[in-house]
């Protein structure tokens, strides 16, 4: 019936359509009395994103000049054969790749995912976990970047991918070429954390079978930087909580608890949905709202400075970590188990007991009443007052 309503053969539309031919459990069951049944999806949610094709590439094939879509993950938008990438088709902007010939080292990465992907399979993981923990890693450190006064790759490399178009909105243009840019370290970072010898270091720096506080200026750290090109980026990242320190904890849970599996932990490829990067669409969407927010002085998040958010975000994360840490630590003597339990716990409530304080301050300082604040967070004006002083 949709062959003929759409004037196509149906092998046409099975190659189209990804859910062609899996037939839902929620449509076989109903009496359709002759009459069509549907169930809408949307393909980049449940198949893979949507990215526009590269339209000489189209061309070359069907001698027309034609706008393309295609369903491609993210570590298959590089067109090796005219040096462009291609970006998200569902992001409502008007670019449909960009230009990567001065930037041959995407290209160069685009080769070395395969690797990565062999490597990947020979040691039990899926490709696409390695390259989603790795993504969210460096997406986390592009964020985080702007004030790294060492880092001169990346905003090259922006303004050879957008052709030197960096100027007024640079917002706009750090989203829209932000995949393109890190996409060299996300390979990078993904190769190490599938390395053997990485893993060890993690190990070295947590003390072994003696645990201790993750060092910042561990062997780790230093590694990492040195792959992706930067030395002096191991301090900064770390530590700094997020995605890659849940994949060290996890990997120390594991090397340390061998005889009971902890049934809640998801294993070191897994990514909290909190961690995820955003997408392209979402980061212009969020643009969008802030610029429409700061213009009636509503958003008072946006007048808060960047490294304070980041601190907040980074306390959180680690009372995170911590209580992540505590399933499985309730094991051996009653005594020893309560005491780090409850070492735990406090350490715990005092980060976030920090982060509230942190975020009423910026509140406050932003312009929101105080006493709405002390209201919201439970805080006593004057025990804030005197700790700002």
């Amino acid at each position: 019936m949709l062959a003929g309503l759409c004037g196509v053969s149906e092998e046409t539309l099975r190659r189209a359509l990804p859910s062609w031919g899996n037939e839902e459990d929620d449509l076989s069951g109903q009496d359709s009395a002759g009459a069509p049944l549907a169930l809408w999806r949307v393909g980049g949610a449940v198949v893979r994103p949507v990215a526009f094709g590269c339209q000489l590439c189209a061309a070359r094939r069907t001698g027309l000049a034609v706008q393309v879509v295609r369903y491609a993950e993210r570590w298959e938008r590089v067109c090796g054969r005219h040096g462009r990438w291609l970006l998200d088709a569902d992001a409502d902007q008007p670019l449909e790749n960009l230009d990567l010939r001065g930037s041959p080292e995407v290209v160069a990465a685009q080769q070395r995912w395969g690797v990565m992907e062999r490597r990947a399979r020979r040691v039990g993981v899926e490709p696409a976990e390695v390259f989603v923990l790795a993504r969210a890693v460096v997406c986390r450190w592009w964020e985080q970047s702007l004030h790294w006064e060492q880092e001169e790759i990346w905003p090259r490399r922006l303004q050879q991918v957008v052709g030197g178009r960096v100027s007024g909105d640079i917002a706009r243009w750090r989203a829209v070429g932000r995949d393109a840019v890190l996409f060299p370290e996300v390979v990078a970072v993904a190769g190490a954390l599938l390395d053997p010898a990485i893993e060890e270091l993690v190990w070295a720096d947590s003390g072994w079978e003696r645990p201790r506080p993750l060092p910042g200026d561990g062997e780790f750290g230093r590694r990492l930087g040195e792959l992706v090109g930067r030395p002096w980026l191991g301090p900064l990242i770390a530590t700094d909580g997020g995605p890659l320190v849940s994949w060290q904890a996890a990997n120390i849970r594991r090397r340390r608890h061998t005889a009971a599996v902890d049934p809640y932990d998801a294993g070191p490829w897994k990514v909290r949905a909190d961690q995820q990067p955003p997408t392209l669409a979402a980061l212009l969407r969020e643009q969008t709202r802030e610029k429409v927010a700061g213009g009636s002085g509503t958003n008072w998040r946006s007048t808060v400075p960047p490294e304070q958010r980041m601190f907040i975000t980074n306390l959180i994360e680690a009372a995170q970590e911590d209580l992540l840490q505590l399933r499985g630590a309730h094991q051996g003597r009653t005594a020893n188990a309560a005491r780090l339990l409850l070492q735990r716990l406090s350490h715990s409530i005092g980060l976030l007991d920090q982060a509230l304080r942190e975020t009423a301050l910026a509140a406050v300082t932003a312009g929101v009443a105080l006493h709405d604040v002390e209201q919201w967070a439970g805080l006593d004006t004057n025990t804030t007052d005197e700790d700002d002083e």
